[in-house]
């Protein structure tokens, strides 16, 4: 077991450690290198796992495959926010959050199905084969969006005023209580996804309601697709009204399903929290990172989104562990209780 954690941790530790730096690159080469060297990596990563002979290989060739995931996912991210407008930033953040949900979601069942047909190392080698065509298609069909551009999406020296000298763009973005805040709020949010969620809940599920493995995967299941299906919606509430429209109400529905949960004893009404914590979530949506791109200096925009993205993968890490030390020295319904007062 604490194995088969370790081969998920390298490749998330790989991305803690590299989001900021590679955020960096972007804003001095561009973002197309991220997003063609990225699927070249994550394939030459996964054809490794898929080759491997013991754990201590398997774990190199996943640090490699997160490396890659890291080139893309923080290219990917900046790309975005270099073609999209404060108007209609949310919606193309959303679409991108949307196709990887549709692949998480589609994932594991195609996976499952390859390897129960031909054996377990043939899903790393096609996820591999698939990641190479897409770093040939990135090299063949995107353009570089690096640079001062106008709303429309043009070139235009006047995009953004010169930094001074005295005033750093770097600094202004530590400095700014709104970055902060917003990464804050994203690390809440992993945090939440990956410790009250993914851990505790299912523990409490288990424990206190009977349910089986299968029935806890279908109500997640029933999660994902309602976050799914609130996703669209969610970006264009946050592109029409604000970020901040969508945040608020968001934390503050996912905090009551969180604390019903805990408090519950009902059956019935442990789903029917359950279903709201997935409407909470969904609310939220693109809003997050649409702030984090609002607020960052143009100069600095890799590096901000390289910053951001870590915070929600310090998030992912720290979720887990905090909430279920706090279950362990209290009890299920206690963790998820602090998880909802952290909300």
């Amino acid at each position: 077991a604490a194995s088969v954690g370790l081969t998920l941790s390298a490749f998330a530790v790989a991305r803690l450690l590299l989001n900021v730096p590679l955020g960096m690159a972007s804003d001095r080469y561009g973002r197309r290198p991220l997003l063609v060297a990225g699927p070249l990596v994550t394939g030459i990563g996964m054809i490794g796992s898929g080759f491997a002979e013991g754990i201590p290989d398997l774990l190199l060739w996943r640090l490699i495959a997160g490396a890659g995931s890291a080139m893309y996912m923080t290219g990917a991210q900046v790309y975005l926010v270099d073609i999209s407008t404060e108007r209609n930033r949310a919606r193309v953040l959303g679409a991108n959050q949307g196709a990887l949900l549709v692949g998480v979601s589609l994932g594991p069942g195609l996976g499952g199905v390859l390897a129960e047909v031909f054996g377990f190392r043939l899903p790393f080698l096609a996820v591999g084969g698939a990641a190479l065509l897409t770093s040939v298609y990135g090299y063949l069909r995107l353009p570089e969006t690096h640079g001062p551009r106008g709303p429309a999406g043009s070139l235009d020296p006047r995009a953004d005023p010169p930094q001074s000298p005295g005033d750093p763009a770097w600094r202004r973005l530590l400095g700014s209580r709104d970055f902060l805040a917003v990464s804050l709020l994203t690390a809440m949010v992993f945090l939440t996804r990956a410790g009250g969620r993914f851990t505790v809940f299912p523990l409490l599920a288990a424990a206190e309601f009977g349910y089986s493995a299968s029935s806890i995967g279908a109500l997640f299941t029933a999660m994902a697709l309602i976050n799914l299906i609130g996703l669209a919606p969610a970006a264009t509430l946050t592109d029409r009204v604000g970020r901040k429209a969508a945040i608020v109400p968001s934390g503050l529905v996912t905090a009551a399903a969180l604390a019903l949960i805990a408090w519950t004893g009902d059956p019935k009404l442990f789903l029917g929290a359950a279903l709201l914590l997935a409407v909470g979530t969904s609310i939220m949506g693109p809003a997050p990172a649409a702030y984090a791109a609002d607020v960052a200096p143009r100069q600095v925009r890799g590096l901000a989104m390289g910053l951001y993205r870590s915070a929600g993968d310090l998030g992912f890490v720290i979720g887990p562990v905090l909430l279920g030390a706090i279950a362990d020295a209290t009890t299920l319904g206690g963790a998820l209780a602090a998880n909802a007062a952290i909300v």
